[in-house]
C-alpha cells in the first residue's frame, strides 16, 4: 500500500490537516513490529493504552499516527489523524482499500483446517501468481483489516483466514473481504460452547457466502450433511464440492502416506496422480478445494500437480520433526477439536512410517457442556493393538485415561495433569529411532515444550 494522508482521511471522512502529502506504506498496531513508513493506530484497552506509544512510533519511522479525539494532548507538529474509534476505523480503510483492489480475493473458514487449507492454496498458487495470505492468526475483526492493508498494490490473489467464536463474525468478515471465491474446509465441534451444535457451527461458518461475489463460488466438503442441506436451499449460489465420497464435484482415492508426504489419485472436474509434501488423509482433502480453486483460476492440471508439489505448512500442523538418533515427532500441537483429533490419531494408526506408534494428546478445550463426552469418545478410534503407548496431559484427559485402563498396562498409559517432565521422562526411557510420536492438543496446552526437550 503507498498512499498519501489526504487520500487516507478521504477514506475516513476527516480532515488531514497540514501533512497531507505525508506518505503511508503500511499499518501497526504495535511499535515493536512497526515499520518506517507505517501508519500507527493505537487501541485504548483495558490493560493498556497505545496512544502512550504514539510517540515512540514516530521515533521508530512511523508516517502518521490515528488519535481518539477524546484522548487528552495529542503529539503536536505530528502527523495525526483524529478518530471517534480506532477499530473502526482501521475496518473502514480496510474496507476501502479493499474496494480498490485489483486481486482475486479468497476466504476461508471452516472448524479446523483453515490455516492449513491457506498454506496449501497460496504454496500452490506461488509459483503462477503474485500471492499473499493471512499471516498467523490475523483472522478476526482486527487482524483481518490489517491483512488487506498489508497487501501489495500488486498482489494477484489474496488468500484470506477467517476466524469466529460466534454467530455474525464471519458474516462481517466476508461484507469486509468480499471475497471472489470461498472455501469451508469443514464442520468440527470447535466452539460448540458459543454455537451450541453442531447445526450451530455450519450456520455461522456458511456466513462466509454473505460476502461472496454475485459470480464468485464456493469450495466445500462434500462429505459433510450440513454443509450439502445449506447448500441445497440457498438459490444461485455457485458452489463445489470435494471430498472422498465419488458424488463430490472432486474426489480423492487410494491416498498413500510415506515419510516425505500423501501420494493421492483424483477424479472428477481433475483426474490423475497427484502428491503433497504433507501428512495426513484429512490434508489431502483440504488440498482438493486447492485444487478445484486452482482450477477455476485458470491453471492448468500440471500448474496444479507442480504446486501441491512444493506446499509447505505452517509449524506444527502434521509438521515431522526429527530428532538424532532418536524418535520421529509429528508436531501437530497448534490446535485441537475431536474432528481433527480423531482423524491425527487414525493417520498415526495406518501409517507406515515406523512400527512404534505413540499418542501424546492434550485437552480440547472450548467444547462446552460435553466435553467430558468427547474426550471419553477418543476411546472409540485409539487401537491398542496399533498403539505402543499413549501418554495424556491436562484435567480433561483424564476422562480419556480411565476409559483406556482396560486397554493398555499402567507402563503404556501416563497420565499427568500438568506436569510435561513426566512425559518427556516416560519418552526418554521407552522411545527408540522406530518411535512415531504424535503430538497433539489445544494451543493452550502447548505440547510443543515437550518436544524442546529433543531438540
Amino acid at each position: 500500500m503507498k498512499k498519501t494522508l489526504k487520500e487516507i482521511a478521504d477514506w475516513l471522512g476527516i480532515d488531514s490537516g497540514k501533512y497531507s502529502d505525508e506518505v503511508v506504506t503500511g499499518i501497526s498496531i504495535d511499535t515493536r513490529t512497526l515499520k518506517k513508513g507505517d501508519l500507527f493506530i493505537p487501541f485504548h484497552g483495558e490493560a493498556v493504552n497505545g496512544h502512550k506509544f504514539v510517540q515512540q512510533a514516530f521515533e521508530k519511522g512511523a508516517a502518521a499516527a490515528l488519535w481518539l479525539k477524546d484522548e487528552p494532548n495529542p503529539p503536536k507538529d505530528k502527523p495525526i489523524l483524529f478518530v471517534d474509534d480506532s477499530e473502526i476505523a482501521l475496518q473502514q480503510m480496510a474496507r476501502k482499500y479493499r474496494n480498490e483492489h485489483k486481486a482475486k480475493f479468497i476466504g476461508v473458514t471452516g472448524s479446523n483446517g483453515k490455516t492449513s487449507s491457506k498454506d496449501i492454496l497460496a504454496s500452490m498458487l506461488e509459483p503462477f501468481y503474485k500471492v499473499q495470505k493471512t499471516i498467523g492468526n490475523f483472522n478476526n475483526q482486527l487482524g483481518l483489516p490489517i491483512t488487506i492493508l498489508s497487501l501489495d498494490e500488486d498482489t494477484e490473489v489474496a488468500v484470506l483466514e477467517m476466524g469466529m467464536s460466534g454467530f455474525g463474525e464471519i458474516e462481517f468478515l466476508s461484507n469486509l473481504a468480499k471475497p471472489h471465491y470461498a472455501i469451508i474446509t469443514n464442520i468440527g465441534e470447535a466452539h460448540m460452547q458459543d454455537l451450541g451444535s453442531r447445526e450451530g457451527i455450519a450456520k455461522a461458518k456458511f456466513e462466509i457466502i454473505k460476502g461472496l461475489q454475485s459470480d464468485g463460488t464456493l469450495f466445500f466438503d462434500g462429505d459433510e450433511p450440513l454443509l450439502q442441506s445449506l447448500v441445497a436451499k440457498t438459490t444461485n449460489l455457485n458452489s463445489r464440492a470435494c471430498g472422498f465420497s465419488k458424488d463430490n464435484d472432486l474426489f480423492a482415492t487410494t491416498i498413500e502416506t510415506t515419510d516425505k508426504g500423501s501420494q493421492f489419485t483424483v477424479s472428477g472436474e481433475i483426474n490423475g496422480e497427484f502428491f503433497i509434501p504433507v501428512l495426513g488423509k484429512h490434508q489431502v482433502k483440504n488440498a482438493l478445494n486447492a485444487m478445484l480453486l486452482g482450477r477455476a483460476l485458470g491453471l492448468t492440471t500440471e500448474q496444479i500437480r507442480t504446486g501441491l508439489a512444493q506446499v509447505k505448512l505452517t509449524d506444527m500442523r502434521m509438521q515431522l520433526v526429527s530428532t538424532e538418533n532418536g524418535p520421529l515427532f509429528i508436531n501437530d500441537a497448534y490446535n485441537a477439536a475431536p474432528t481433527s483429533m480423531k482423524a491425527a490419531i487414525q493417520f498415526v494408526q495406518a501409517t507406515t512410517i515406523r512400527d512404534d506408534k505413540w499418542l501424546v494428546l492434550g485437552d480440547m478445550l472450548e467444547l462446552g457442556e460435553n466435553e467430558e463426552q468427547f474426550h471419553k469418545q477418543l476411546s472409540e478410534v485409539i487401537d491398542a493393538k496399533e498403539i505402543s503407548k499413549v501418554c495424556l496431559f491436562g484435567p480433561r484427559m483424564k476422562w480419556l485415561y480411565e476409559q483406556l485402563l482396560n486397554s493398555f498396562t499402567k507402563d503404556d498409559l501416563v497420565y499427568t495433569e500438568n506436569d510435561y517432565d513426566v512425559i518427556v521422562q516416560t519418552i526418554n526411557n521407552y522411545a527408540s529411532n522406530n518411535s512415531l510420536i504424535l503430538l497433539k492438543g489445544s494451543r493452550g496446552m502447548k505440547l510443543e515444550t515437550i518436544l524442546k526437550s529433543f531438540q
